[in-house]
């Protein structure tokens, strides 16, 4: 019941410490102090316990609950309600992902296109409160997703991506250039790209480079992430045989990365295993997070009539059962 209350007067409250006094007192009287009734014969007295002996005791337990009403009237509860109204400064945030067929590699487990979706999936879970979208790139770009609050239907089309969806090819400057278009109409305070790619630009009509400049110019960030170990990967080929495993070199064009990524103010990360890509995604996560603020507003009201008709009442109800029900003999 007092949850949320504050008194004005607490000190006040130091008197309830005479309710249990007064308890005690009555209990030492009951027990000890024997009255005297004087009557002419014991044929007046009645036979047997009255309905009223047990009831004689209800006009102290109301006076020692008006004492208490009283008590906490003269405290002044008062009850407090709050109201926040929060402000997000969003963030608005398309990721771009390469499903060229050397994202089959299994340099990360099982490769890296599926290590990609997974922690790609992780990071969406972690930012419910920012807008996001993908778009996914080979020979050509195509939006998965637009910007959405909606994460199960963003999660559920990162799940959906498969290898062959488009033409083999790497265009990270289609990739880039798609998902900085789908920023531009964006008012959110802060606009991202994450791009993901393991590869060298090897098609499409717009340069990463060009691409980089465009998102510059609108003020959107970029943050590209090379995916695949230092050296060779196992690669699947198929064969007569089936498919089998071969080495193939990694190529990233890590330079250009680093261009895009520090032209439009982001950073570059190599990612060489499933660990590593965790890393990267936490760090980026650190990097763009969302400004809350917060105002709070407090409402205060007096409860101390409340606690005053109660004394009340205990009062009336006393004097009523003196008055009605435990009249004594003349």
């Amino acid at each position: 019941m007092f949850w949320d209350v504050e008194f004005a007067n607490p000190l006040y409250l130091h008197l309830l410490w005479s309710i249990p006094l007064l308890l005690a007192w009555y209990i030492w009287q009951e027990r000890d102090h024997k009255r005297l009734v004087l009557f002419p014969s014991f044929m007046a007295l009645p036979k047997g316990a009255s309905w009223r002996t047990p009831m004689r005791h209800i006009p102290f337990a109301l006076r020692l609950l008006a004492l208490a009403f009283l008590t906490i009237a003269l405290a002044r509860p008062q009850s407090f309600s709050k109201e926040q109204t929060s402000t997000t400064e969003g963030i608005d945030i398309m990721l771009s992902l390469d499903v060229s067929s050397s994202m089959l590699a299994r340099d990360f487990d099982p490769d890296r296109i599926e290590a990609a979706k997974r922690i790609g999936i992780q990071f969406i879970s972690g930012r419910p409160s920012d807008r996001m979208g993908l778009v996914i790139f080979a020979n050509e770009a195509f939006t998965m997703c637009p910007l959405t609050l909606d994460h199960a239907s963003l999660i559920n089309q990162f799940n959906a991506v498969e290898m062959d969806m488009l033409e083999d090819g790497t265009a990270i400057g289609s990739g880039l250039a798609m998902a900085v278009n789908r920023l531009l109409s964006s008012d959110a305070v802060s606009r991202v790209v994450i791009l993901l790619t393991d590869g060298v630009n090897n098609s499409g009509e717009i340069a990463p480079y060009t691409a980089a400049e465009i998102a510059q110019t609108y003020g959107i960030r970029v943050y590209v992430v090379g995916i695949g170990s230092m050296g060779t990967a196992p690669y699947p080929v198929q064969t007569p045989f089936g498919i089998r495993y071969q080495q193939v070199d990694v190529q990233i064009d890590e330079a250009l990365m680093q261009q895009v990524a520090q032209l439009t103010g982001g950073e570059y990360f190599r990612a060489t295993d499933n660990q590593t890509l965790e890393e990267i995604y936490q760090k980026i996560d650190s990097l763009e997070k969302s400004k809350i603020s917060v105002d709070e507003y407090l409402h205060k009201s007096e409860e101390y009539l409340l606690w005053g008709v109660l004394a009340l009442a205990c009062c009336a109800l006393e004097f009523l059962f003196r008055s009605l029900s435990l009249r004594l003999l003349p």
